[in-house]
């Protein structure tokens, strides 16, 4: 019965609080103990704070029961991605340097989603600053895939996707500069949305980012949830000059108007992906799932080169700005992988990244067009299944030679120096049983248009009541 309840959906636990059908502290105790039970073989979580999240229940409990209106979010545990503050607890980016890196205030997200009444269980782990698409750092080790334990959850945010595939909390935090929303969403079988640049702010900041790539956003169990998550948090704030106006309007209700008809652009590799057969074939079923709705699907090969290039230059040049003052102190305690990527993006010079972002306004000029064609553009999310735990990457995709690793996420980068709204939905599993994701991605500033239309392929093709409800052998 607890485990039943760690798999509801957000939006039907919410409903379930707010009514007074179920207690928070119910839930939270159903919750810390599947953290209990899983999370030392997962490692989903880099902090916990269990004692403080349990008190909190309890008085959330008593604000219901005086009749209080609490908040939307109102008694649901909620964790939090170790790249984004939480007041009182360490933010450790992953990073050894910074494990005693106690924040003194919440991020603007952090504090929304608390105001609306969510409850804070802890930090999730994420690779050092976010920088792979697995989930492996210094202080905690490997977060694995609750489908497949030798497999990874996907990175940056893959301790968030863990959780929520593992009925270890209903609502987490994710962050995307490269695909770190959509990937882990992907791998794990969950529902991500990495919204609009700047739709979500990311304040307050210490120094303001220069590339324009990241975005916070939820990983989720549903479509319903993330609408849920995303009323709390949007909006502008004058801490992130960055951020957008609020939209106007409930991304809940948006989901209960009828979807107009669509024309789709479906492309199965953008013009430059190698993509795992099988991983193709899902993607390409779920994608044909909106012909079945009634839908025009019609199948686009180029849609632009591979800005690869670019989007290393960008996101290089701007890790090491962030941490060039760190690097020489504790330079023995970064990663070897994380002090390789680093010391790339300190080659970055003003004429690489000129160029960088001629190639960046070439993109945003053929999705312009794109999208005078066609409502949305679909492909796979990514380019294989989930891989390797410690990130041993074969070099060959689809029986096709790649000279990157970045190869394997060839499909999400792209938005992230573009700033277009881009989800990823459950397509089906892989012939090795895993997820496999269909990437929905939107004009600019649409992202009610992706989670409506993600929301009628949930509908037609539901995938709510399967997940690893108990882990498999290793």
């Amino acid at each position: 019965m607890k485990d039943d309840l760690c798999f509801r959906p957000a939006h039907e636990l919410a409903h379930l609080l707010r009514s007074r059908q179920l207690s928070p502290v119910e839930l939270m105790e159903a919750c810390l103990e599947r953290i209990r039970q899983l999370d030392p073989l997962l490692r989903a979580f880099i902090t916990l704070r269990a004692d403080e999240a349990m008190a909190e229940a309890r008085q959330m409990a008593e604000r219901i029961a005086r009749g209080e209106d609490a908040g939307p979010l109102a008694g649901l545990p909620l964790a939090v991605k170790d790249l984004e503050d939480v007041a009182g607890l360490p933010t450790t980016y992953g990073s050894l340097p910074f494990r005693d890196n106690v924040a003194r205030r919440d991020s603007v997200q952090v504090a929304r989603l608390k105001a609306a009444g969510a409850i804070v269980v802890g930090k999730t782990s994420t690779p050092e600053f976010g920088y792979t698409f697995f989930c492996r750092n210094l202080i905690s080790g490997a977060t694995l895939n609750p489908w497949h334990l030798e497999r990874t959850p996907g990175g940056s945010s893959g301790g968030s996707a863990a959780a929520i595939a593992a009925g270890l909390v209903p609502l987490a935090t994710a962050s995307d500069a490269g695909g770190s929303i959509r990937i882990p969403a992907a791998y794990t079988g969950c529902f991500g949305i990495k919204p609009q640049f700047g739709r979500v702010p990311m304040g307050p900041y210490d120094v303001i980012p220069w590339s324009g790539l990241a975005c916070y956003g939820p990983i989720t169990r549903t479509v319903a949830d993330a609408a849920l998550y995303l009323d709390a948090v949007v909006g502008d704030h004058p801490s992130d000059p960055h951020s957008l106006p609020h939209p106007g309007y409930s991304y809940v209700e948006k989901l209960r108007e009828p979807l107009p008809r669509l024309r789709l652009a479906w492309s199965p590799t953008l013009g430059y992906a190698a993509v795992q057969p099988d991983v193709l074939r899902e993607a390409e079923a779920a994608a044909r799932v909106f012909q079945e709705l009634g839908h025009e699907v019609e199948e686009v090969e180029d849609v632009f080169p591979d800005p690869a290039w670019a989007w290393g230059i960008v996101e290089g040049g701007a890790l090491w700005m962030r941490i060039a003052d760190k690097l020489e102190a504790h330079r023995e305690e970064f990663g070897r992988g994380f002090l390789a990527i680093a010391e790339r993006g300190r080659q970055v010079t003003p004429e690489h990244y000129y160029q960088a972002q001629k190639v960046r306004a070439d993109l945003v000029n053929r999705l312009w067009q794109l999208f005078e064609r066609y409502h949305l553009l679909l492909t796979p999310t990514t380019a294989t299944e989930a891989v390797d735990a410690h990130g041993h990457l074969s070099m060959e995709i689809g029986g096709r030679r790649v000279e990157n690793p970045i190869s394997y996420v060839a499909f999400t980068y792209p938005f992230n120096l573009s700033g277009h709204p881009a989800a990823t939905v459950r397509a089906g599993f892989s012939d090795a049983g895993l997820p496999v994701g269909l990437q929905i991605v939107g004009p600019r500033l649409r992202e009610d248009l992706v989670l409506q239309a993600a929301y009628a392929y949930e509908q037609a093709r539901p995938w709510a009541e399967h997940w690893p409800r108990e882990l498999p052998a290793r």
